[in-house]
């Protein structure tokens, strides 16, 4: 048998390109088609992940609001009868520092919330653009909703590993400042040592339990899309993405942080030009004519409403980036362990067929 001269010349023929039906080749991925797939993933799906974003974020900002309301209103009567004193002791800003962990609280419910509905949702994406298939944003709604639970529960367990180092700097902080606030009006420092002794050892488990939480959270990070594509429950999903990612941390580590550093770098920049313009704004109110301090007032609460909610849409924006480079990548490690570019492959004929 002869073959036709190609562009290696005479011999074996070249071997053909893997199939692509959707936004990414059905072999092995590198960089390169994780970061590109996740790219078109979002511009063929981009009205259904905003859309589902934007809601995610009202959710939580509900959650958020409700709390911190009901906190605010338990609170102020209590302030209210409080008498004021020379020496501010700790007791003194205890209401204070309720509110504030009352706060945080609301914040991680609502932010879990959201997030879990963002990596539902965006996993849908992945099983329809993986296969070439549009998707929109009821069916997405739909189907994200309808494994919100399990998800939850698989973004829980990560953002438990997560939040452990957060919060021991949190609680480091707090009795830092508490030892600041003691020292003030003691004529003993032995008790303000103390709790800055104290806050001191909690930076240093923060430290400590950095490095595990991190491990914890590249082994489970690809949970919340088997969650959706394989129906499994949140024990079976944080199983499975613990044998998917076993003997591949560091590749799955690497893909996820460049990512990571890539919605970073445009976020930041995107925050800058926002805060350059609203020190401009603020700036040119003073210097206007005829400015009073009504008019200073209503410019400075403008320029902050406007930057946080230009800064809310960027990060509702970017926000689904993160969670479809997951996707890929657990799309990537069933083809590279269990040869699933054929199955997708048949799926994606019989889809367009």
């Amino acid at each position: 048998m002869t073959y036709a001269p190609g562009p290696y010349g005479y011999g074996y023929a070249p071997v053909p390109p893997p199939p692509k039906p959707g936004v990414i080749p059905l072999a092995p991925l590198d960089l390169n088609h994780v970061l590109g797939g996740a790219f078109a993933a979002y511009r063929r799906h981009w009205k259904a992940l905003l859309g589902i974003t934007l809601v995610a974020y009202a959710l939580a900002a509900a959650v958020i609001a409700g709390v911190g309301t009901a906190a605010w209103a338990g609170l102020s009567d209590e302030w209210a009868h409080s008498s004021a004193a020379e020496d501010v002791s700790l007791s003194d800003l205890m209401p204070l520092l309720t509110l504030l962990g009352v706060l945080w609280l609301a914040c991680a419910v609502g932010m879990l919330l959201a997030t879990g509905l963002l990596h539902a949702a965006v996993a849908v994406v992945v099983q329809e653009a993986v296969l070439g298939r549009r998707v929109g944003f009821g069916t997405v709604w739909r189907r994200a909703w309808s494994r919100l639970g399990a998800v939850l529960g698989t973004v829980l367990v990560s953002a438990a590993a997560a939040v452990v180092p957060a919060l021991l700097f949190l609680v480091g902080l707090f009795l830092v400042m508490a030892a600041v606030i003691a020292s003030i009006g003691a004529d003993d420092g032995t008790g303000a040592a103390g709790w800055a002794v104290t806050g001191v050892l909690f930076f240093l488990l923060a430290l400590a339990a950095t490095p595990p939480a991190l491990w914890l959270w590249v082994k489970f990070n690809l949970a919340p899309t088997a969650a959706v594509v394989e129906s499994a429950g949140t024990l079976t999903a944080l199983r499975r993405s613990a044998q998917l990612v076993r003997g591949a941390w560091w590749r799955i580590f690497g893909y996820t942080l460049v990512m990571l550093l890539i919605v970073g770098g445009v976020t930041f920049v995107m925050q800058m030009v926002v805060s350059l313009t609203t020190q401009a704004s603020l700036f040119a109110a003073p210097l206007a004519q005829h400015a009073t301090p009504g008019t200073v007032f209503f410019s400075m609460g403008t320029a902050a409403v406007v930057s946080t909610l230009l800064m809310l849409l960027t990060q509702a924006v970017l926000g689904p980036l993160q969670p479809l480079a997951s996707g890929l990548l657990y799309v990537d490690q069933r083809i590279r362990r269990e040869n699933l570019a054929p199955v997708l492959a048949q799926a994606a004929d019989r889809a367009h067929a």
